[in-house]
């Protein structure tokens, strides 16, 4: 078994579902001839035909819309979006369709289906293409939001996501699309939805992150430890629905909690962490509840994105000041 990156940990998802049940379909823009943007469905078409891996027209609404109606006709539909930035003419079809569709029938139908993104900066691309607006379908009842952060998470994440009876935005962080290798086994075994990942036990302080930043929270976690300091780390994977338990136990242990995301601060998925922590944990609390997050405007273009995310050193100077208190 060798070493295989997230953007390989997602294709080889994709063809295991593809392979073990016939109602799996793959739809987007250049996800067939050409592998997808980010050669996420490479091979695919070729393997399992133009019936099952289809190239769309450039027609996110269309996309998503089809997606729905595939989904209630007992298929299982796997919709790519080039880029976060483009997958806003999708919105009414999530909210007021996909999203509602159980409510809507009282059960009679659902919508099995997953819109698959590349999201998030760190690849110098215009501003379309480096957006983390996670917390808009995360306050959209009825849909869940995943967010791998390591191949190994990526795949059985995706195969769990396909496999759910409901509607998965499923954002898959491109800036460590090729970051790093990892064994995963081809086993066809799904990771818990709707669950955190405690990647890493401590005592001293809680980081509460996901996606791409896991990196940089795991960087000052090593750091902390070389001087003494116990860090857990959390990865929250399913921002929407929140694993709020897991959350509350790491903090009532450890006091004090910082929370690393890309995404610009206000309104944003840290808030509601934020909040949670502050209303079901404020006694346990040692220091108040820290962000570190990017900023209120648009991702700037190229060298700027590296001062719009957040740093290892920024994350480690809010460490530093919850610890103080």
């Amino acid at each position: 078994m060798s070493a295989i990156t997230l953007v390989e940990a997602v294709t080889q998802a994709l063809a295991y579902e593809l392979k073990h049940d016939k109602n799996v379909v793959l739809m987007g823009e250049d996800v067939g001839v050409n592998g997808g943007v980010f050669r996420a469905t490479a091979g695919l078409q070729e393997k399992f035909g133009s019936d099952r891996v289809m190239d769309t027209p450039l027609a996110e609404s269309m996309i998503a819309g089809v997606g729905i109606g595939m989904a209630t006709q007992g298929m299982r539909p796997v919709c790519e979006i080039q880029f976060m930035g483009f997958i806003y003419p999708c919105v009414d079809q999530i909210i007021n369709h996909a999203a509602r569709l159980r409510n809507r029938t009282r059960g009679r139908l659902t919508c099995p289906m997953v819109i698959r993104a590349p999201f998030g900066g760190g690849i110098h691309a215009p501003e379309h293409h480096s957006e983390s607006t996670e917390a808009i379908f995360a306050h959209m009842p009825g849909v869940r939001v995943v967010i791998p952060s390591s191949p190994a998470r990526a795949y059985g994440l995706l195969l769990a996501a396909i496999r759910d009876p409901d509607p998965v935005i499923f954002l898959e962080p491109k800036r460590i699309y090729r970051l790093v290798k990892q064994e995963v086994p081809d086993d066809g075994k799904a990771l818990p939805l709707d669950t955190c990942f405690v990647l890493r036990e401590g005592t001293d302080i809680t980081l509460i992150t996901w996606g791409a930043m896991t990196h940089e929270t795991m960087q000052v976690a090593e750091q902390l430890a070389h001087d003494g300091i116990s860090a857990e780390v959390i990865d929250v994977a399913t921002i929407k629905p929140l694993d709020t338990d897991s959350i509350l136990q790491s903090v009532a242990k450890t006091g004090r909690c910082v929370i690393i995301h890309e995404a610009a601060r206000t309104c944003g998925v840290g808030a509601e962490i934020a909040a949670q922590i502050s209303e079901k944990a404020l006694d346990r609390l040692h220091a108040p509840v820290l962000r570190v997050t990017g900023y209120d405007t648009v991702m700037p273009y190229y060298k700027q994105e590296d001062i719009f995310m957040p740093s290892v050193q920024r994350i480690r100077d809010s460490v530093d000041v919850a610890l103080a208190y």
